[in-house]
């Protein structure tokens, strides 16, 4: 079932990001608290979740992005995609963009951008499938006071 994120949702999401590409779960504290009610809490930021008999497998991070341009219509970036590796290659992670897709379409986006830092050609192809291309748009990335 796919959906967006709940509050209970938290510690499956922070699993499935070692998948990603954090090597370790951040500790429980006051800032990881304040985060999560701030994503929870933010009408333009969807953490999609897809579950499997009550377990969280695959998400993606949608986020609408109001704009002044294309005659003042948002568009959605796409971010953080992932499967749990026990249950890849099942359409969860498709199903997962699919829900993205519809919502960006109810919130009257003009386009969707996703982001990957993954190299692998079937990953890449993964994305082409699911009506993504990487001609349209050069993108850069500027990392911060990176650790």
């Amino acid at each position: 079932m796919v959906r967006e994120a709940k509050k209970e949702d938290l510690h499956d999401i922070l699993g499935l990001y070692l998948f990603l590409h954090d090597d370790r779960i951040p500790e429980n504290d006051e800032n990881l608290e304040h985060v999560w009610n701030q994503i929870l809490d933010d009408p333009n930021h969807h953490l999609i979740v897809n579950e499997v008999d009550g377990r969280v497998v695959s998400s993606c991070v949608c986020m609408i992005i109001p704009n002044l341009s294309r005659k003042v219509r948002p568009h959605a970036f796409i971010e953080n995609v992932v499967t749990h590796e026990d249950y890849r290659n099942r359409g969860y992670a498709g199903e997962c963009l699919e829900y993205a897709r519809k919502l960006a379409e109810k919130e009257n986006c003009y386009k969707m951008l996703l982001a990957t830092g993954s190299k692998n050609p079937d990953t890449l192809r993964f994305y082409e499938n699911a009506g993504y291309n990487s001609t349209d748009k050069t993108a850069f990335v500027q990392w911060l006071n990176i650790e």
